[in-house]
């Protein structure tokens, strides 16, 4: 099968929130097949929890996808009891992008590349910059009354017990070094070439407005992040782990949520298993899925 290396005649396609500990998703991803040899994956996070599960399904994707681009979840992050590898922080980080760079593919510490398929060129983003408790729900001032609330309401998310920042003294302090690193890259990228920037969370609070439960938008970005689809030539936005794909847009940029879900939730929808999700070309509004938007 001939590729090409840049995406030409070929699409931009994403995913995230694979969740491969359940069997049905393991499931999805095993029959998940580029629309040609050409598209590249956007993966935007949450694949697993296991470090040898991640690789194996990334370590699939790279062979069926001409590229294939990772952001980082917080369930990768995760120091879980399962894992052969109890590595914490950074340290799991670094072991991560180790293992993708191994299968191919490209990491928020790699040189952003380039897609020339059509609606491009794009440089595609993969960021990594966690979150920091400032999506506090209303009424609340500061980050202790806010996780004092999301206690009582009894939504707290798995990170408090299983992500780890170590050698940072919590996890703020790592998104704050990471926004800073970050903003300084986007910042040295040619602005004539349109950005696609990949992140787990979205870069905007508004999202998380139809959380069910809105104290959970704690554990779900940042407001250091707020201006960037528009300080940045952003032709996209993709992101996950709200876990409702729709298509929205703020300020005129689109933001595609991207996110499979855990079996529970997608098994409900009258819309079946969610697949791939084409970023470039520009969907049709019918091929675009479920919309929402603000201005």
């Amino acid at each position: 099968m001939t590729r090409t290396t840049d995406g030409r005649g070929g699409s931009l396609l994403a995913i995230s929130d694979l969740h491969i500990s359940y069997a049905e998703n393991r499931s999805l991803v095993e029959a998940l097949k580029p629309e040609s040899p050409d598209d590249w994956l956007l993966v935007a996070g949450d694949v697993s929890e296991i470090v040898d599960d991640i690789a194996w399904a990334l370590g699939l994707l790279a062979e069926r996808f001409a590229k294939v681009i990772w952001a980082p979840g917080n369930h990768e992050l995760w120091s879980h009891g399962d894992d052969a590898s109890q590595l914490r922080g950074v340290a799991r980080y670094e072991r991560l992008v180790e293992v993708c760079r191994g299968l191919g593919v490209v990491t928020p510490e790699d040189p952003y590349p380039v897609w020339h398929g059509e609606g491009g060129p794009v440089r595609i983003a993969p960021l990594f910059l966690l979150y920091d408790y400032t999506f506090r729900p209303a009424g609340t001032l500061t980050q202790e009354q806010a996780l004092e609330r999301a206690h009582e309401a009894g939504v707290v998310c798995s990170d408090e017990f299983l992500l780890h920042p170590d050698p940072y003294p919590s996890r703020e302090a790592w998104c704050r070094a990471r926004v800073a690193e970050t903003e300084r890259r986007l910042a040295a990228c040619d602005p004539e070439v349109p950005l696609v920037l990949v992140n787990h969370y979205p870069l905007v609070r508004t999202p998380t407005d139809v959380l069910y439960y809105p104290e959970f938008a704690l554990w779900c970005g940042t407001t250091a992040t707020a201006d960037w689809h528009t300080r940045f030539n952003t032709a996209a936005m993709v992101y996950g782990h709200l876990h409702i794909p729709r298509t929205t847009w703020y300020d005129g940029v689109r933001f595609e949520e991207v996110s499979v879900g855990y079996p529970r939730e997608w098994q409900r929808r009258a819309t079946g298993a969610p697949g791939l999700r084409r970023i470039l070309p520009a969907a049709t509004a019918a091929q675009a899925g479920p919309t929402g938007g603000a201005a």
